[in-house]
């Protein structure tokens, strides 16, 4: 599959072989649906938690006697029908995770790239670096490029000046190619790779 290769400032510089393997693979709803599925639940902190009973602290003693007040029968005042008491089955601190091959994983990554190469969306750069961290100038290439809703990938090492001029500009992400993931691929419109991602990028997934 051959790929045209541009720079920031829109000028054609070449093209550029894709791996059919990688960018050339059927795409598949189901695949990428697991594989987003298992990012989400994995960041999750999981840290929610309520106190049980024997956390809340309080006296032990019976709040009245077992009969003949008149009232239900009750044994602690840290019981949750009291006010202050605990929580019944509450959240508690765990691992949200779930497990999911690695063969998954990489034909998942392979399926996002795919589904962008067939959609039109997938753009090849020669390179992703500016002489100055000025994120006015860097907008200006983007509007007259038309992304508006972008992700650049770029190789091992991302240029600071372009990383530093990026974060401030919304709906624009920039990741090194070992941070490539199948959640930030499609949560944008367009994605951009270097030529230096393109490369570590097949040498990876192959």
């Amino acid at each position: 599959m051959q790929a045209e290769v541009t720079t920031l400032d829109s000028e054609s510089v070449g093209t550029v072989e894709l791996n059919d393997e990688i960018f050339g693979v059927p795409v598949r709803a189901d695949i990428l649906n697991r594989v987003v599925k298992w990012q989400l639940a994995k960041r999750r902190a999981g840290t929610h938690k309520t106190r049980g009973i024997s956390e809340i602290s309080g006296t032990t003693a019976k709040p009245w006697r077992q009969k003949g007040t008149g009232r239900a029968r009750h044994g602690s005042r840290r019981s949750p029908q009291f006010r202050g008491g605990a929580v019944t089955f509450g959240p508690v601190v765990r691992d949200h995770a779930i497990s999911l091959p690695k063969k998954v994983r990489k034909l998942g990554l392979r399926t996002a790239l795919s589904a962008k190469a067939v959609g039109g969306k997938l753009v090849v750069i020669d390179e992703a670096k500016l002489d100055a961290p000025r994120t006015n100038s860097l907008a200006a290439k983007l509007a007259k490029l038309g992304w508006g809703s972008a992700l650049v990938i770029d190789g091992p090492e991302v240029d600071a000046n372009f990383r530093c001029a990026a974060s401030n500009i919304p709906q624009f992400d920039v990741l090194p190619q070992q941070g490539a993931n199948v959640y930030d691929i499609l949560r944008r419109d367009t994605l951009v790779l270097t030529k230096a991602a393109v490369e570590h990028l097949e040498a990876r997934l192959l």
